[in-house]
């Protein structure tokens, strides 16, 4: 009696944990847009601070102990603060934060050195001659790092009432701030594909790349299996109606890279936008003319789960979806690869990327008026738009933080910021001069040292 009493009442806690998680429709797009500002902004204030700390003491923070606790205060706290006690007032954390960095930067250009003390507009203008190192993009590293931080700290808080539901993954409609998570890493992972950084003067097998991806899945696979043993051994809590019974992300990422290796190996790989484009129209199409969605969202029927392939009908069929925008984001990709030198390109791309955003917002509209509201579930139309938009004005924030950092490293000579553009030579300029270039220095990035088995560094393509 005694054990019967003890499973029935883990029994009903475990449904109790799943109807806790079930049920959710998400938050509004707008609150989801206001707060993509507030991680690039963390970073801000911290390079600023950094600068102004030099500005004041003559050499940079060597201190290992303060640097840690600097980035855990500021690129971390507010973070987690903001999706827990400060969920309800989120707008004002990313407001406070830029009002800090704009006093900062304030405080900085009127103590800076009367040597560098030009007018303001000529400094403008000599910033956008300076020419950077090409080959380093900071602002993918910070993408990439953001989006494990944010993705740890929704996966550890998400069981806690703490954790607004509104952010947490919506039921069958909705946008959650853990529904753009999912999507962003299939984002960061093909920003850094092995088909992006390939240079265009190197010539390869075609299939070179699918065979190193076939290699390069058995660790998510290795997690997937990882995962789906240790959640049914323990008796863990599931919400089948996110991937199904026995899927997970881990089998989505794997599979998605595996497929997108072989469409790129077989079409150029600067028309994968319109590969992506075409697929997640016609998937969008079946879904509506055909009973798919109807398939999966009941099942045959009566939510039954009888075979693998009805089992785990969401996380099979949202493979099309996931591979629309893994196809999208490498042609993302290509575009930031092209070779940039000066300042002025970069503000040119920004512009681009900006007129990008808003043409894909307008997309977003008629596809939710005339298509489908944007469904994680099911990866529709609505669903990839939503996510290539979001995540270009995430990484379009960066880039803008990493400008400023730069402008502000110009107006106090001999500063650092880790993870930061460095000013290169002019490409004109004669071999020996390139020589004798101050050298581009590779400062790392404090944050991996929050973020859970991730790799954080942009040349490297492996998600683990």
């Amino acid at each position: 009696m005694f054990l019967i009493s003890a499973q029935e009442s883990r029994m009903s806690q475990k449904q109790l944990k799943e109807a806790f998680i079930s049920n959710l429709n998400g938050t509004s797009l707008l609150e989801v847009s206001l707060g993509l500002p507030l991680a690039p902004l963390c970073l801000l204030c911290r390079g600023l601070l950094l600068i102004l700390y030099y500005l004041h003491n003559g050499k940079p923070l060597s201190s290992r102990k303060y640097s840690l606790l600097l980035d855990f205060v500021v690129l971390v706290s507010p973070l987690l603060f903001s999706c827990t006690v400060l969920s309800p007032v989120i707008f004002f954390p990313p407001s406070i934060i830029a009002a800090i960095c704009a006093g900062i930067f304030s405080k900085i250009y009127s103590q800076r050195k009367h040597d560098t003390r030009a007018p303001f507009r000529q400094i403008v203008k000599d910033f956008q001659k300076t020419y950077l190192d090409s080959e380093y993009i900071p602002a993918i590293t910070a993408f990439r790092v953001y989006v494990n931080v944010l993705t740890s700290i929704g996966i550890l808080a998400v069981d806690f009432p703490q954790f607004p539901r509104r952010y947490a993954k919506a039921e069958t409609y909705g946008t959650g701030v853990m529904d753009l998570g999912v999507g962003a890493f299939i984002f960061g992972n093909a920003l850094v594909c092995p088909e992006v950084r390939q240079k265009s003067y190197v010539t390869q097998p075609k299939f070179s790349h699918l065979a190193k991806q076939v290699f390069s899945i058995w660790p998510l696979i290795f997690l997937g299996v990882g995962r789906l043993l240790s959640v049914k051994s323990i008796e863990y809590h599931e919400h089948t109606s996110e991937y199904g019974v026995h899927w997970n992300f881990f089998f989505t990422l794997a599979f998605v890279r595996l497929a997108a290796s072989l469409l790129l190996a077989i079409i150029p790989k600067n028309k994968s936008w319109i590969v992506a484009m075409n697929l997640a129209v016609l998937y969008q199409l079946i879904l509506n003319i055909t009973p798919l969605k109807t398939f999966v969202l009941h099942g045959n029927g009566k939510d039954t789960r009888v075979g693998f392939f009805s089992a785990n009908r969401e996380g099979l069929l949202s493979l099309f979806g996931y591979l629309a925008i893994y196809m999208a984001s490498v042609q993302v990709g290509l575009y930031l690869m092209k070779r940039r030198n000066s300042v002025k390109d970069w503000m040119e791309a920004v512009c681009f990327l900006l007129l990008t955003v808003l043409v894909l917002f307008v997309l977003l509209h008629l596809s939710q008026a005339h298509a489908d509201p944007v469904s994680r579930r099911m990866a529709n139309l609505s669903y990839c738009i939503w996510v290539v938009a979001h995540c270009l004005t995430f990484f379009v924030f960066f880039v803008v933080t990493d400008l400023v950092l730069l402008f502000t490293k110009l107006l106090v000579k001999g500063s650092s910021v880790p993870s930061c553009w460095s000013v290169a030579k002019p490409p004109n300029a004669s071999k020996k001069d390139e020589t004798e270039a101050v050298p581009i220095r590779r400062e790392s990035f404090v944050l991996p040292n929050y973020t859970i088995g991730t790799v954080t560094c942009w040349r490297c393509c492996t998600l683990s």
